[in-house]
């Protein structure tokens, strides 16, 4: 993000933002988040990345994560009233952003769900502030849809609107329905379909970008078989 001479937010260049998705894919990495070799994903593909936000496991390393979610939606111009972090990744997740928006001084309200409904105390599946409003969903990857499609039912049921999410990776490649391919991604079907605005902080592309700018001979011969899954498994 940039500021004119007069202190307001200006929406970064795309060459910023490219900037803004590299920083993220070195972080990813020196943080053990994002790994090269044979991973299995849902869809049953052995895949040469796995990203695993899980690994963001200290507060350091949290806060800066924060910081990309919150610098990417200041960024995209999406409009939002409030944020949801749907259990259990996004909880920590949505809690976060909340807290680094509002340093930024964009303060919004937060809430996130229990996958059990309490039935005592305050009772119910939700905790914090009222869902109303356009809202917000935070989440670390989109493989499926799935969690999206759940939390835009919670969002509904309460009356308020499901307007955007924001992720850490889109991973660009196809879906699977019923077990076979779909030559749309989990992303674009959120889009197309559920009709949801989607931004992420970096996308498959920024770290095949990366790969091939990188001058560690172990990280830039990953390059070859990322491309390669990317050929056969992406999307555009």
């Amino acid at each position: 993000m940039t500021v004119d001479n007069k202190g307001a937010a200006q929406s970064a260049t795309p060459n910023e933002q490219d900037a803004l998705a590299q920083e993220f894919v070195q972080f990813s990495v020196d943080s053990g988040v994002l790994r090269f070799g044979e991973f299995k994903t849902k869809a049953g593909r052995m895949s040469p990345y796995f990203f695993n936000s899980g690994l963001f496991d200290d507060g350091a390393k949290l806060g800066r994560l924060a910081s990309f979610y919150a610098r990417r939606l200041l960024d995209s111009g999406i409009e939002f009233d409030m944020v949801f972090g749907p259990a259990y990744k996004g909880i920590p997740l949505g809690a976060s952003v909340a807290i680094e928006l509002a340093r930024l001084g964009r303060n919004v309200p937060f809430a996130y769900n229990r996958k059990e409904a309490k039935a005592h105390g305050e009772g119910g599946n939700l905790v914090g502030a009222p869902l109303k409003g356009r809202v917000l969903v935070v989440d670390d990857v989109m493989s499926a849809g799935t969690a999206v499609r759940e939390s835009i039912s919670i969002i509904q049921a309460a009356g308020a609107t499901p307007h955007a999410v924001v992720i850490a990776l889109d991973r660009q490649e196809m879906a699977t329905e019923n077990g076979q391919d779909v030559p749309h991604s989990a992303v674009q079907y959120v889009q197309n379909q559920l009709g949801l605005q989607v931004c992420s902080i970096a996308k498959l592309a920024d770290l095949l970008q990366y790969l091939a700018h990188h001058e560690t001979p172990d990280l830039g011969a990953h390059h070859a078989r990322v491309l390669a899954y990317r050929q056969r498994y992406g999307v555009n």
